[in-house]
């Protein structure tokens, strides 16, 4: 399991996804996370979470609804949404914090 606190403090941007495998819009976002990922290799975390599977974690970072997007700079929350987001809007808000 990859430690989602130590990737949230770290030097990079951390980009959470929360997810669902039932979703229709989380799966439509699917290949652009993949893209994301891609894209920001080394520079920013891109980090899917499977929302049922990590009750948890929902909890603790008060998802309510899939898809849920936090990102987080130097350990602080800069940004939450919710819902299917096009490609460059994602990119847009990454690029800020890059």
């Amino acid at each position: 399991m990859i430690d989602i606190g130590r990737m949230i403090n770290g030097s990079h941007p951390t980009l959470l996804e929360f997810y669902a495998t039932w979703c229709p819009h989380c799966q439509k976002m699917m290949p652009i996370v993949e893209d994301l990922k891609e894209l920001y290799a080394g520079s920013a975390n891109i980090i899917q979470i499977e929302g049922e599977a990590h009750e948890n974690l929902m909890n603790e970072f008060n998802v309510k609804s899939f898809p849920t997007w936090i990102l987080y700079k130097d350990g602080q929350e800069v940004w939450r949404d919710s819902g299917e987001k096009p490609a460059l809007e994602l990119e847009d808000m990454i690029d800020r914090f890059v």
